[in-house]
């Protein structure tokens, strides 16, 4: 199963040169109208902790190394997997030598802690830096053990992978993961069951909902804190051949909308930065021009999709969906 189609990510790195430090503060509607303003009635809330308006949860995806060891994608043209594909393993490794790294510091610069979907794999290769991660206050999440898709396992299987996943990473950080993100958020119809008979409270695998939600599983509550497709930079940068200046465009008129609408609604906005791709030096700029931009707008909090989890289960205001 392939990730993603195939993509030119060096036409999207040449573009990111040009990025302007208040890109933030300047984008205007496309047609060159003035910018749009929303009303802001006063809160019925608080529909998050501590009286915050709104929440932005950031993923921070740790998977350099586990990827195929052949035929796994990259920006070069794909060769028969009979033949090893060097430059294509090279540039996953940047995610660990580079990528990681840089995001680390940029989230200690903002003082904003994510959430890192680790695989475990990964972990297993790079314990140092998963333990690195952890250590700097970021939560480490489940991610599977393997780059292997949960959808086509048997539930053997797929216990199986989250178990070695578990171990991993307690393994490695001393935490045990509460959360999990399945291969392309396609798991099966057992993965909610398993996954809470281990211990885990959410998953981020849905994609119908701006505010976190309650699903029933077994009579039971269960979290769902939800992913959005056009926030995660393989989209943005790897499918739709986007430039940093396009993406940022795209991460103020998101986050533009639902802060308009969180007055009156609990709402929640979902950023996913992979550590080979946002973490090259102009995304990484970028992310970091917008986390400034929404810090300057009132009542506007970061917080782990484990802190989103455990409040959304405790909140009465929580949508409940089947409970």
């Amino acid at each position: 199963m392939k990730r993603r189609s195939f993509i030119r990510d060096s036409a999207v790195s040449a573009l990111a040169v040009s990025a302007a430090p208040h890109a933030f503060a300047s984008i205007t509607p496309g047609n060159g109208r003035s910018p749009i303003s929303f009303p802001q009635p006063e809160s019925k809330g608080p529909f998050w902790p501590d009286g915050a308006r709104m929440v932005i949860s950031i993923s921070m995806q740790m998977e350099a190394g586990a990827q195929p060891s052949s035929g796994a994608e990259s920006p070069m043209p794909p060769i028969d997997p009979k033949y090893p594909d060097l430059p294509a393993a090279k540039w996953y490794e940047y995610g660990f030598k580079e990528g990681l790294p840089r995001l680390l510091d940029m989230f200690d610069r903002r003082n904003v802690k994510v959430t890192s979907h680790m695989v475990g794999a990964t972990v297993d290769l790079h314990p140092t830096l998963a333990k690195e991660i952890v250590q700097r206050g970021h939560e480490a999440s489940g991610h599977g053990q393997t780059w292997a898709a949960q959808y086509s396992m048997t539930p053997e299987q797929e216990r199986a992978s989250y178990q070695h996943s578990i171990a991993s990473i307690e393994r490695a950080t001393g935490t045990r993961p509460l959360g999990f993100n399945a291969f392309w958020l396609r798991g099966t119809p057992r993965t909610s069951e398993i996954l809470q008979e281990l211990g885990f409270i959410y998953h981020i695998d849905d994609v119908s909902r701006d505010e976190p939600f309650l699903i029933n599983v077994k009579g039971k509550p269960f979290a769902v804190v939800p992913y959005t497709l056009h926030m995660n930079d393989i989209v943005d940068y790897e499918s739709r051949y986007f430039s940093t200046q396009e993406y940022a465009g795209d991460l103020k008129a998101e986050f533009d909308m639902l802060y308009a609408e969180s007055p009156r609604r609990r709402r929640m906005m979902s950023v996913s930065a992979h550590d080979r791709i946002a973490g090259r030096p102009s995304r990484a700029k970028v992310l970091e021009e917008f986390i400034v931009y929404a810090q300057s707008n009132r009542g506007v909090a970061f917080m782990r999709k484990d802190e989103i989890a455990r409040f959304a289960l405790g909140s009465s205001q929580t949508i409940r969906e089947g409970i």
